[in-house]
């Protein structure tokens, strides 16, 4: 590797650089998809960072981005190996040996961050690894080579470099690298690598059917029960892991008199029942749509639990995701004969979704999904409360965490126009797991701590103590700018808060108020 860019090529070097990590990033990916058992560098060093991340840092990303924020911190990365790249060929110019032996430190940086993934085969990754070192080394070498051989070099009365000459070179080399990555990130999301035919659930114990008033006729409500494709996805995995169900193994292990391992079929084989369930995670704000209602299909917790016989002094329980992803909920909690815990294989009539925890889940009633609702669980421990922290707790999260009492308003919308005179519908849902909704109020005008003139909603009839209802309220519209709030009042008769907290660390408090201008 020579340097001939010339003294005008000060962006020829970085542009260089950039082109050859874009390539060895592209290889990566194409090698992932084309290789069961390869590893994806952007996920494996993605997962790495996420799992490395600050105390506090999740709230603020949740809060810009909502679930968009795996789609953007992969954006981030890319863009961050580029710029290293840039640097890496300014380097070359004086150090061309650093620069190679720095491309080859990047890759070992991406095997080693990829035997945390699951499903990856730490010889192919090796391979994978070498392939991608040299693809960057050649790629600059390459482009460096054609500087000295003049093809760069300064024509009459044009810099010191051809900038049409390296761009064009660069151009089909990055798009090369574009098509390649997108073609491998195809195979490993699809595809070659597509999850195996779930077929149909298996027959199960019917939930009760809906009661009658149990879903309210009111555009732009929230429906009762959220469509699995509306459903929100909050995790760390930046890839669903694919699990094969025939493969795949549920052991029950830890303070128990015996250890208990079930495949697929021996879990099912225990006998399914529906129920339906509503979830939310704690990292949603006041107003926020990180909360979902389903009808759950699946397998009473409680009973795997007494095949292997939970032992008097274990107090928490710690789900095991195929990925390593860990949440711990307190025993008591899962025995309480008030709720009915479930390892679910089915969502709204369907198999479970693969973004949701195919083959199976925990959906714990009453709790926090970063306490409870594993996906694509393999393991359940029994141990106690001090001896481990699920994979949130030492970030900044409450250790236990019951959902708290709150609604939202979903119509009228916030800053929207209503006519002076009408009769304004005001509607939303409202939770309260699982101790049940026993009234929701709204109010036109209330202040900051909460006092105004609230006045009862019609509330939906309750499926369960487990589950959202909605509510409607009447306004006559008053011209002028107004806000309007909503508490909730739950069956145990404790009114929801008007003090607004953030969400983190165990879930967001206050009023849902929105402005609504009349005219």
């Amino acid at each position: 590797m020579t340097n001939r860019f010339g003294r005008g090529s000060r962006l020829a070097a970085p542009f260089a650089g950039a082109v050859a990590a874009a390539v060895a990033l592209a290889t990566g990916e194409l090698l992932a998809g084309l290789l069961p058992g390869a590893p994806s560098p952007l996920i494996a060093v993605g997962q790495l960072l996420i799992d490395l991340q600050p105390p506090g840092i999740k709230q603020p990303v949740v809060d810009l981005l909502g679930t968009a924020d795996k789609a953007a911190f992969q954006v981030l990365i890319v863009a961050v190996v580029l710029l290293v790249g840039a640097g890496l060929g300014r380097l070359a110019v004086a150090r061309p040996d650093w620069s190679r032996a720095a491309f080859v430190g990047f890759a070992a940086f991406g095997f080693f961050a990829s035997l945390r993934v699951s499903g990856v085969n730490p010889a192919i990754s090796v391979v994978a690894a070498a392939v991608v070192a040299f693809a960057g080394v050649w790629t600059l070498s390459s482009m460096f080579k054609k500087a000295s051989e003049g093809e760069l070099q300064p024509e009459p009365g044009a810099p010191e470099w051809s900038r049409r000459t390296l761009l064009r070179y660069g151009a089909v080399l990055s798009v090369g690298s574009l098509v390649a990555a997108a073609f491998g990130r195809s195979l490993v999301q699809g595809g070659a690598r597509a999850a195996p035919d779930v077929g149909e659930l298996p027959g199960a114990t019917a939930a009760p059917g809906l009661p009658a008033g149990a879903e309210l006729s009111v555009d732009g409500i929230s429906t009762l029960l959220t469509p699995n494709d509306e459903f929100y996805k909050v995790d760390t995995a930046l890839l669903p892991p694919n699990v094969n169900r025939d493969a795949w193994r549920l052991r029950v292990h830890g303070m128990v008199d015996r250890e208990v391992e079930l495949d697929y079929d021996e879990l099912i084989g225990l006998g399914l029942f529906e129920q339906y369930v509503t979830i939310a995670c704690v990292s949603n704000s006041i107003g926020g749509d990180l909360i979902g209602n389903a009808k759950w299909t699946g397998v009473r917790l409680r009973d795997v639990l007494a095949m292997a016989g939970v032992q008097p002094g274990a107090t928490q329980l710690v789900g095991r995701s195929v990925d390593g992803w860990t949440a711990g909920m307190p025993t008591a909690w899962i025995m309480d004969p008030e709720r009915e815990p479930m390892i679910a294989i089915g969502m709204n009539g369907e198999p479970l979704p693969q973004a949701h925890g195919y083959p199976a889940r925990l959906i714990v009633p009453g709790l926090y999904g970063y306490v409870s609702a594993t996906k694509w669980v393999t393991e359940l421990e029994l141990t106690t409360l001090e001896a481990f922290d699920g994979y949130w707790v030492p970030l900044g999260w409450a250790k236990e965490a019951p959902v708290l009492t709150q609604s939202r308003i979903d119509v009228p919308r916030h800053r929207g126009h209503l006519a002076a005179g009408e009769n304004v519908t005001i509607a939303g849902v409202a939770w309260a797991m699982d101790r049940g909704v026993q009234a929701v109020e709204i109010a036109v005008d209330a202040d900051a701590n909460g006092e105004g003139n609230w006045q009862p909603a019609t509330l939906s009839m309750p499926i369960s103590n487990a589950t959202w209802v909605q509510w409607q309220a009447t306004w006559q519209a008053v011209t002028g700018e107004h806000t309007i709030s909503v508490r909730t009042i739950d069956a145990n008769g404790e009114v929801q808060t008007a003090e607004r907290t953030r969400p983190d660390p165990s879930g967001a408090r206050g009023h849902h108020t929105i402005e609504v201008v009349v005219a």
